[in-house]
């Protein structure tokens, strides 16, 4: 059975080393790779900031859903080796993929070996629950995928209001999981944490729990790309 591997990224910042990690993640030497957008409303800027980043990298091509998705939706999906997820708007982007079955093909291209990435919402998505400003300004919780088990909350350094949010959702009753800084991934395989990557020096992870009442961080040093 082909390892089942995600790389939810934190957000905020992204470097060509970490393009670089993420190609060399397919095994392929020059990987297919998709690029989704829907949380962004398909912004093509967005769309030609990764074919600039990932092109010399790798084949790059991207899923749109507007006017309509793909007529080979299926294959465009699963005929990858990579698929990264942009940020934007989490909630919406789960909902327009669900309508058209996207959710359950993702989760064929996990099992099947793709390997499956993405920053902020793109790094959300994955989880049982993420900490999300989807609904409004401020920030609150919602159910994601459920492909890695626990929540994770991304921008934990860029964003004043990420960690604060989090540990009173935790506090309520959210469960643990993990936060990271901006350009900062976090590379799982098989459901388990196999290393924390990052752009900068000193940059870091954290898995995230109450314990005793009281919410703890862990630090993880990212390994610098």
């Amino acid at each position: 059975m082909a390892a089942r591997t995600i790389v939810p990224i934190g957000g905020g910042k992204f470097c060509d080393g970490l393009a670089r990690y993420l190609a060399e993640l397919t095994g392929q030497t020059r990987p297919r790779m998709l690029y989704v957008g829907t949380a962004s409303a398909e912004h093509p800027e967005f769309a030609l900031r990764m074919y600039d980043r990932f092109g010399g990298l790798a084949e790059v091509s991207r899923l749109e859903f507007f006017p309509w998705p793909p007529e080979e939706l299926r294959s465009t999906v699963l005929d990858q080796d990579l698929i990264f997820v942009g940020g934007g708007n989490t909630a919406n982007m789960l909902a327009i993929w669900r309508v058209h079955g996207v959710d359950e093909l993702l989760r064929e291209a996990l099992d099947g070996g793709i390997v499956l990435t993405g920053s902020s919402a793109g790094g959300i998505c994955w989880w049982d629950k993420g900490v999300t400003d989807s609904f409004g300004p401020q920030l609150g919780a919602m159910d994601c995928l459920g492909f890695l088990s626990g929540s994770f909350c991304p921008h934990y350094d860029d964003e004043d209001n990420r960690r604060p949010v989090y540990h009173g959702l935790l506090r309520d009753g959210f469960p643990g999981g993990y936060a990271a800084e901006a350009g900062v991934g976090l590379q799982f395989v098989d459901g388990e944490l196999r290393e924390v990557v990052g752009c900068h020096e000193g940059a870091k992870a954290y898995r995230v729990e109450v314990r005793d009442g009281e919410v703890v961080e862990e630090p993880i040093s990212a390994r610098t790309l």
